[in-house]
């Protein structure tokens, strides 16, 4: 029985040939890849990885196995798998199950096959690996010693479960360490995100109104972006202290109701569903452009918006046309799916090298504390940032001060 189930493993030399450029500007990673071939850190182990099947991706999952891993792979959304990389990660030996394009039904297949291999450790984007693992697979669980969340969107499932006491094993908060979210979340998303839009549309930004659904981390850097490149922003969000941060920071806050009418650009990423419904598509203008850059495609109403059109057509490649009852047209960007991965190449290298050095240490850090830690979503360790954090600045040629015997014990003391 082959060990893979890709599209067509001849496409390999060009996926080799994505990796190797990734590989080349990842210095995070390169270096622990080197440390791991002389430490075998996961000999005998078995790591299952569900993460957005690209050449980033695939680097990781050779650097895991350059450290003794025994590594099956799959993806974490039907359109973002590349299956030039998927068929290049078969090549290399491991077991990867997924392509470009699969329905629901065999992309869910890929995650149980992917699942059978019985990993120790799971690396997970969205919760699709612990879903499986809690309803449909509870069985393959039992050899799981925990594993680690990419991305806000699966943290939000994790501690619901932890809230519930079901959460079967510890799962590290790979999305909250600083590492991570302070730059993939912020800079990458931003900068990936406009890359999806602008190839995708051809359009120009300046001079456009762009409405940024949410101001976390995610939407921070698309509202930054979007203002650097000459648009107008405005931010709608639920969390009031949050919409204060928006204003202070230059960009008008309202209603999504009241905004509708006014963007060009509607982008969302808030993890949340139905931010952007029929009622508000109704409101906008006509061609208008809506994209996603949430894990999963309810951010926008996508279910609605197809039983209200009257009818729907591609507009460009990766963009559908959706006319409404009113005579206007929305244009989705990615049938509503993470447009920066689904219709384009995902975050820089470089900010991804420093998300999955996280992923490699945190993998590290469950291995290295199996049986000491309880079911419960764990936060990453200030030393694995520390270290990542080092090492970035190392590789840039960049030196920073550190404090003085004397300034350590003057910070310590609460005396003058």
């Amino acid at each position: 029985m082959k060990n893979y189930d890709v599209r067509d493993i001849g496409l390999a030399p060009s996926g080799h040939q994505k990796i190797e450029w990734v590989k080349n500007n990842m210095p995070l990673l390169s270096g622990l890849e080197e440390d791991f071939k002389k430490e075998k850190p996961f000999a005998g182990l078995r790591i299952s990885l569900s993460v957005h099947l690209e050449a980033k991706t695939a680097y990781l999952c050779l650097v895991l196995a350059a450290g003794g891993a025994q590594m099956s792979v799959t993806g974490s959304n039907t359109l973002s798998t590349q299956d030039d990389v998927a068929a290049a990660l078969a090549d290399a030996g491991l077991a990867v199950f997924a392509y470009h394009g699969a329905t629901d039904e065999e992309y869910t297949k890929h995650i149980e096959m992917c699942l059978e291999h019985k990993p120790h450790i799971i690396i997970d984007d969205g919760g699709d690996l612990v879903e499986m693992l809690h309803n449909k697979r509870p069985d393959l669980a039992e050899a799981v010693m925990g594993g680690c969340e990419e991305t806000t969107t699966g943290v939000i499932r994790l501690k619901a479960m932890e809230r519930e006491g079901v959460l079967k094993f510890p799962m590290v908060a790979v999305n909250d360490a600083k590492c991570k979210h302070l730059f993939d979340n912020r800079y990458g998303t931003g900068q990936s995100v406009w890359d999806s839009i602008m190839r995708n549309t051809n359009l120009i930004v300046a001079s456009k109104t762009v409405v940024v659904v949410g101001y976390g981390w995610c939407s921070r850097g698309i509202a930054m972006r979007a203002s650097a490149l000459g648009a107008k922003v405005i931010v709608t969000e639920i969390d009031p202290v949050k919409a204060m941060e928006a204003k202070m920071d230059g960009y008008d806050v309202m209603k999504m109701d009241q905004a509708a009418p006014y963007g060009d650009i509607f982008v969302t990423a808030t993890g949340c569903k139905h931010t952007i419904t029929v009622d508000h598509m109704l409101k906008m203008k006509d061609r208008a452009i809506l994209a996603n850059a949430g894990h999963f495609n309810v951010e926008i109403d996508m279910a609605g918006l197809e039983a209200a059109a009257v009818s729907s057509k591609e507009t460009r490649a990766n963009i559908t046309g959706y006319t409404l009852e009113n005579g206007r047209m929305v244009n989705v960007i990615g049938e509503g799916k993470l447009a920066n991965i689904a219709a384009a190449d995902g975050h820089p290298a470089e900010i991804m090298d420093l998300s999955f050095a996280v992923q490699a240490l945190s993998a590290m850090y469950i291995k290295e504390n199996h049986g000491k830690l309880a079911n419960k979503v764990i936060d990453v360790s200030d030393e694995i940032d520390d270290v990542i954090s080092r090492r970035r600045l190392a590789a840039w040629g960049i030196e920073i001060d550190t404090l003085t015997e004397d300034q350590k014990n003057y910070l310590d003391s609460w005396q003058l």
